[in-house]
């Protein structure tokens, strides 16, 4: 099986090219500096065409191991680069901001065996908000830049868990702020990245979308919002007047104070003995 999809610069860069050998060069070729990630078989690099900033996604292949791991855990395997095309495509349909994706490509029989990439337009210059409200409690934004931010990301969710994707990170610092020009509430610039292990259905499983909500909230204990911030957040998320809500969905937002404390202890144990950073 091989398949593969090129837009513009990719179909006239890498014309008369088999794309998986083009693709696969390029990482070879590349400096440290533009390594982002490898890990567990995967490899994230930054180049440029034309001085424009693009990033390559490469994936060789998944263990048995692996997959039998996800599997006994009631998850599904992500098998290759076709998951995140797939997920870019349908947020694109349901108005959710994400990247652009420019090539993909699979090739190779049987999961373990098989290889793929994907190659997205980079988002540059840009934030993450994790980074972006890290100094919100000492610092507080303007409160309708900060207003602004929380619609958005409660709409993204929305449109999101509605039209049948869960995204299995849904972290701040998954949505990234464009810097230029700068972030105003009227122009914000945001995008949902890192689409890797999201799961695309007809309907999104409450169980799904509550694991995703909590991510977020978890992601979002420690920058100052206020009750009130919150309540913007559901009243955007949920449709309907905002008491029959908070009576409706008592049961979650008891469940999501819960799980995000859960995952603060988890987070706080895993990096408790990590050395301070040398500055």
């Amino acid at each position: 099986m091989k398949v593969f999809e090129l837009g513009p610069p990719l179909a006239t860069m890498w014309a008369g090219r088999d794309p998986f050998a083009a693709a696969f060069e390029l990482a070879a070729k590349a400096s440290a500096g533009e390594l982002v990630r490898d890990v567990e078989g995967r490899r994230t690099l930054r180049f440029e065409i034309a001085g424009r900033g693009y990033y390559l996604k490469l994936q060789n292949g998944v263990s048995w191991g692996r997959i039998a791991e996800e599997l006994i855990h009631l998850r599904r395997p992500v098998l290759g680069a076709g998951n995140e095309w797939r997920a870019i495509r349908a947020c694109h349909a349901l108005g959710v901001p994400t990247m652009n994706a420019v090539g993909y490509g699979e090739h190779g029989a049987g999961p373990a065996r098989r290889a793929s990439f994907l190659v997205t337009e980079a988002i540059e210059p840009a934030l993450d908000l994790d980074v972006y409200t890290r100094d919100w409690r000492e610092q507080p934004p303007s409160p309708t830049l900060k207003h602004a931010l929380i619609l958005e990301v409660a709409t993204i969710a929305r449109r999101m868990h509605e039209g049948g994707i869960n995204h299995r990170d849904f972290y701040l610092c998954h949505f990234l702020l464009r810097l230029s020009p700068a972030p105003a509430p009227d122009q914000l610039g945001l995008a949902l990245i890192d689409l890797h292990r999201a799961q695309l259905r007809a309907q999104t499983p409450r169980r799904w979308r509550d694991k995703d909500l909590a991510a977020l909230y978890f992601s979002a204990l420690d920058i100052g919002l206020t009750g009130r911030d919150k309540l913007r957040f559901v009243r955007t998320y949920f449709s309907g007047p905002l008491r029959a809500t908070l009576a409706r969905e008592a049961r979650l937002f008891e469940h999501l104070e819960r799980e995000a404390a859960r995952l603060k202890q988890r987070f706080e144990r895993k990096f408790a003995h990590r050395p301070a950073l040398q500055r």
